[in-house]
């Protein structure tokens, strides 16, 4: 852990991993770019055990509406704080009155207590949840933080239905995470580049670099000039990658299938991937020979961020219609990439992902758990270039207006400078995003 440089109005944000997963992106543009303006600001990265893990993935599952509330039970509640205590206490004594802690989702939540007691403003963002009515798991979240939540000054969430109700709404903020369009993601690569970090990886005709930083399941390359849908993602059971992958016979024959996440043997933070890898891998051997030989999985590596990001921004832009068929998404930072890309998506009408696309203007939604519906919406875009040019420019547009890492810069701004009194008294007033 590293704490920020000294200076009044510092900000620290902590999360529990420094590669793999959408908080850890998000926070490798957003702590320079609140240092460049002008808000000292440094990441704290937790450590945690395979039982530890365990539960902040149920957390995560319960958070989104599913996940087992039985393993909620107190054992695993004591595991999870005596994890974090001894860390709770060493970033306590790092922190001066008045700096503000940012706990990033639900395995820094328990921080929140020894850290407000010690004197310093703390904001859990969290970047989960659901809209589905009925969903039981977050109550039982509520539950279970009480004591951490009412420690903590505010809440960011994307959507307002994503808070606490136990959190004021004067203590809560909404406000939408964000994409870096200059960053190796996202930055503009001619036709030639993403053709070469395609072969370097396999995935297209030649044999891949002796150093690739992503290793390529198929049958065989990618052929020239076929059409291509991708769905970028982690190996996480709410992703529905297996179903993605079930979709392909129903394509016409020359659609072919890019999945592409890390490899999840690289990632501490999520001991699912595994398994869920394993179940893509079993759909695709299951299917008949012309069919499996138009999936291909793409496994990206951590060892080097800033190749294993360029060739997602390759495979994004190579991508004739970008897919992403959530179960549950509290926001889909891999459809703001797309969409950056002007590129057409097809995405599911789920949780954060309505705040991102208008349904016909900027992209198309689906019922993710609607397989004709799903496959007549790739249909629809593979067939008709036009719509595909229309959707992407008006997507580009919408990304330019509202999820760039200059606006959120200034939505935390608002809440560094925001000096609110105590959780018990009051809080600070409801930051709606632009």
């Amino acid at each position: 852990m590293t704490p920020p440089p000294t200076g009044r109005g510092r900000v620290l944000h902590v999360n529990a991993t420094a590669t793999g997963g959408g908080v850890a992106e998000l926070l490798h543009g957003l702590v320079p770019a609140q240092t460049t303006a002008g808000t000292p600001t440094g990441w704290a990265v937790i450590a945690g055990d395979h039982d530890f893990f365990r539960t902040t993935k149920n957390l995560h599952h319960l958070l989104h509406g599913t996940g087992d509330a039985g393993g909620l039970d107190a054992r695993a509640v004591a595991h999870y704080r005596a994890v974090l205590a001894p860390q709770a206490r060493w970033l306590a004594g790092q922190v001066a009155p008045g700096d503000l802690l940012v706990l990033h989702d639900p395995q820094t939540l328990g921080l929140a207590p020894a850290l407000a007691a010690a004197g310093a403003r703390v904001i859990w963002h969290c970047h989960i949840g659901t809209i589905r009515p009925g969903a039981d798991g977050p109550a039982l979240v509520w539950d279970t933080f009480a004591t951490d939540l009412a420690a903590v000054e505010g809440v960011v969430t994307t959507l307002p239905e994503f808070a606490p109700p136990s959190v004021a709404a004067h203590r809560r903020h909404v406000v939408p995470p964000a994409v870096d369009p200059d960053g190796p993601k996202n930055r503009p690569l001619s036709p030639d580049i993403v053709a070469a970090t395609l072969a370097a990886t396999g995935l297209v005709g030649g044999r891949p670099a002796a150093d690739a930083v992503a290793t390529v399941e198929q049958d065989r390359p990618l052929p020239p000039g076929v059409r291509v849908v991708a769905q970028v993602a982690r190996w996480d059971p709410l992703k529905d990658m297996t179903g993605v992958v079930r979709l392909v016979p129903d394509l016409p024959d020359d659609v072919h299938l890019v999945l592409a996440g890390v490899d999840p043997t690289e990632i501490p933070d999520d001991p699912e991937g595994r398994r869920v890898l394993d179940e893509v891998r079993a759909a695709r051997d299951a299917m008949a020979g012309p069919d499996r030989a138009r999936v291909h999985l793409l496994l990206t590596s951590l060892r080097d961020e800033t190749r294993a990001a360029l060739l997602i921004n390759a495979v994004q832009r190579r991508a004739d219609v970008v897919v992403h068929k959530s179960l549950e998404e509290g926001f889909g930072l891999a459809v703001t990439e797309a969409m950056v890309k002007r590129r057409a998506v097809v995405a599911a009408d789920v949780g954060g992902i309505r705040r991102q696309i208008e349904h016909d203007r900027t992209g198309l939604l689906v019922d993710p758990t609607n397989r004709a519906a799903v496959l007549a919406a790739l249909r629809r875009l593979l067939a008709e270039p036009s719509l595909r040019h229309r959707l992407g420019a008006a997507a580009a547009d919408v990304v330019a207006e509202r999820f760039t890492m200059a606006r959120l810069v200034r939505d935390y701004r608002t809440i560094v400078d925001r000096r609110a009194p105590r959780p018990a008294v009051a809080g600070p007033i409801v930051e709606e995003a632009r």
